[in-house]
């Protein structure tokens, strides 16, 4: 009996010792912010029935990404967010539909929830990722959408190049025992390749996808399937940082397996942003385009691919995401809301900055956004056709100042002149203009 125990104590002295071996390192890594927001009117409508109140309230996020080092070149990687809330406002309905940014709801999020999972595992011959991770940031900062996504992921590097191949499950509709339909293949799901060539003073790439979306397939016969091509570079010269990226997908927005006319899709986005660092000042500009859907041609589909995406916000009023989640789309006319993502659009910016001192940096900006096409209100009335393109005119005012290394408060004013894009397909129809107030305490680690 003796020499059993002195056996298992050994044995348990060993498996203490090699303990470490599973995890030799935990990095935590992330971000915290807390903001108040004012916004002079809710609505961009000024008629007496519908004329939005102003609002004002606070916010916060806690976002936490832990690295487990299991061996050299073995990581287990996750990332959760907390307390995603307005301060004292009352928790969010339960529900099983996701976040646009999250693998968890949004009652989820205001409590805890788990966005990646994921492996990554440095090979001889490449790194290799699965799991749940970060999807929707190829290139610049344009078009770009980070949210969760489940995949497979290859990168092999040598030298100035690397090349990307993923696939991507973007949607599970088939059997399984929770999901139990009685039908297969109606998924959604995408295989990318990126190329990318860095050198010195910049990069460029391009991001080939191939998207098939067939969860239409049971109870409309079709399916989406489309080709797209999003070339990017960056490069500075000398003081002058270009960064530029174009979109083009081709393919079919509905591909019927009846008799039914097939929907074509053809869509473009275009960026170019410009930054000359002169020292204590410095100067740029933004010109975007994503194309928009042409209400004339029912067997075609132009607009809706591609947008400005919810990660850039070149603005704090216009195709602001942080805006729209926290105080909602602003409504017009119509269905003419100024929400997320740019879309169907043309945007022209011209900005200049100001850093007294390396902690302070203030910068103003004005903005003209205008439709690429006007929408018709009633589908296949073109008498019904919006009655300007114009969006509007805005301009901002922010300061930030860094008050650590890892703490930093920022102050901005923005004042949109609302454009009579939002008056809808009627000329009577009233409109107000809008402010907003923001302030934002952030805390990275």
């Amino acid at each position: 009996m003796k020499r059993i125990w002195v056996v298992l104590l050994a044995l348990g002295l060993i498996a203490a010792f090699s303990t470490t071996g599973f995890a030799l390192d935990v990095k935590f890594s992330g971000e915290y912010y807390a903001a108040g927001m004012y916004l002079d009117k809710t609505s961009l409508r000024n008629d007496v029935a519908d004329a939005g109140p102003s609002t004002a309230f606070f916010y916060q996020r806690l976002r936490v990404r832990t690295d487990f080092t299991v061996s050299p070149g073995l990581k287990l990687i996750t990332r959760f967010d907390a307390m995603e809330r307005a301060w004292g406002t009352g928790r969010s309905a339960a529900s099983t539909t996701l976040a646009t940014d999250s693998s968890g709801s949004r009652a989820e999020n205001e409590n805890i929830a788990f966005d990646w999972a994921y492996l990554e595992y440095k090979s001889p011959i490449g790194e290799f990722r699965v799991g749940a991770m970060n999807k929707g940031t190829t290139g610049t900062v344009f078009g770009n959408n980070i949210q969760p996504a489940y995949r497979i992921k290859y990168v092999y590097t040598q030298g100035p190049f690397v090349l990307d191949a993923t696939y991507t499950k973007l949607k599970e509709s088939s059997r399984t025992a929770i999901n139990t339909v009685s039908y297969a293949d109606a998924d959604q799901d995408e295989y990318s390749i990126e190329p990318i060539f860095k050198w010195k003073d910049g990069r460029a790439g391009i991001g080939i996808a191939y998207v098939r979306q067939a969860d239409n397939r049971p109870g409309s016969d079709y399916t989406k399937k489309y080709w797209q091509f999003v070339p990017y570079a960056f490069h500075k010269f000398g003081p002058v940082a270009l960064e530029a990226e174009a979109g083009y997908a081709t393919g079919k927005e509905r591909e019927y397996e009846t008799t039914a006319a097939d929907i074509d899709l053809t869509s473009l986005s275009a960026y170019l942003n410009a930054t000359a660092d002169l020292g204590m000042f410095y100067v740029g500009g933004t010109v975007a385009y994503v194309s928009g859907d042409d209400p004339g041609t029912a067997d075609k589909r132009e607009g809706g691919t591609f947008t400005g995406g919810r990660d850039w916000n070149p603005t704090l009023i216009m195709w602001n995401y942080e805006r729209t989640n926290w105080a909602g789309a602003l409504t017009g006319h119509n269905g003419a809301n100024q929400d997320t993502r740019m879309a169907n659009g043309w945007f022209f910016q011209g900005r200049a900055g100001v850093k007294p001192v390396k902690e302070l940096d203030i910068m103003a900006s004005v903005s003209y956004a205008m439709a690429d096409k006007k929408p018709w209100a009633v589908a296949g009335d073109p008498t019904s056709e919006y009655v300007s393109n114009v969006y509007g005119w805005e301009v901002d005012v922010t300061a930030t100042y860094k008050i650590t290394q890892n703490l930093s408060y920022m102050l901005g004013v923005g004042y949109l002149f609302t454009g009579d894009y939002y008056k809808g397909a009627s000329e009577a129809n009233q409109l107000t203009n809008d402010y907003l107030v923001i302030n934002k305490l952030t805390l990275t680690f």
